[in-house]
């Protein structure tokens, strides 16, 4: 027998979120009715994370749907929302649950006009769009908006699915975007650049060398807090900095040809000078110390 409350989701987008959310959901004895995907590759995706969940077509999705995860990129939807409100498809008292972390419920109103029941349910996570993700949830927190009467139902899916619930404003979705986003993509892009020298002097294994560095800074960072910054900044020697310039000056002329497009060096020198800045202002370094530092990226 299922427990109360169950319902039959339908799933619009089969990238790496929503057939793993799905996933969760009939983890927690909802059923997934369907999963709207597109190429070749997520077909693949939601057969695999989803065996027997057959995809369907939108509108006959949301005819089958109680409710509705929308796991799609964040430029497509608004638009797919207002399209899908202008060819009569949203039912009253359907649940409609977006996972963007920019947009709260907002987005969701030509839905809401119809008679749905909008909520904005974020994993702070990044997936792989694999079985390993199922596991992985149980650390994740849901950045949650919906109207206020809603919030115990979103708060209580972001638990179903394995996470915890953290409420984020209507107003504070764009900043809480854009503070995860500062904490995530950097990460990969740096070590990306990290990887690239190290295998071009040769390292057989940069991932070797980089994994436990990796690790071991994130854990320090979340347990230091703000103060992550000010140790950053005073790790910044003048004479630490200049070197590592003219290092990555020097990799970049050699990988590019010529004088290099310092890609390399440039995304060394702004973190360097955020940091720096914001010791400053909080009074962690002194202006003359920053001086310095900032000095030695013009060598």
């Amino acid at each position: 027998m299922s427990r109360p409350g169950r319902l039959g989701f339908g799933i619009i987008g089969a990238g790496r979120v929503g057939p793993v959310l799905g996933a969760a959901l009939r983890a927690a004895e909802h059923a997934v009715v369907g999963i709207h995907a597109v190429s070749e590759d997520s077909v693949e995706r939601a057969e695999a994370m989803l065996p027997g969940v057959p995809v369907l077509e939108i509108p006959e999705l949301l005819r089958r749907s109680e409710a509705v995860l929308l796991a799609v990129p964040d430029d497509a939807l608004g638009p797919l929302v207002a399209g899908l409100a202008a060819g009569g498809h949203w039912r009253a008292g359907q649940l409609v649950v977006h996972t963007s972390a920019r947009f709260g419920v907002d987005v969701l109103t030509p839905a809401r006009e119809a008679g749905a029941i909008p909520l904005a349910i974020h994993p702070a996570f990044s997936f792989t769009g694999t079985s390993l993700d199922r596991g992985r949830l149980a650390e994740v927190s849901f950045g949650v908006t919906s109207d206020p009467l809603m919030l115990p139902v979103a708060q209580a899916l972001a638990v179903e699915l394995g996470g915890e619930p953290v409420v984020i404003e209507e107003e504070d979705r764009a900043l809480y975007a854009a503070a995860l986003q500062l904490a995530s993509e950097p990460i990969g892009a740096v070590e990306a650049m990290a990887w690239e020298a190290l295998s071009s002097m040769g390292v057989e294994d940069p991932s070797r060398v980089l994994a436990p560095l990796l690790r071991s800074g994130v854990e320090n960072a979340l347990m230091a807090g703000p103060a992550a910054y000010r140790a950053a900044a005073l790790a910044a020697e003048p004479g630490r900095v200049e070197s590592a310039v003219r290092a990555w000056g020097r990799y970049s002329a050699s990988a590019t040809g010529a004088a290099g497009d310092g890609a390399e060096s440039g995304a060394y020198a702004a973190l360097v000078r955020a940091a720096t800045a914001r010791a400053v202002r909080r009074g962690e370094i002194t202006p003359e110390r920053a001086g310095a530092v900032l000095d030695a990226l013009a060598w």
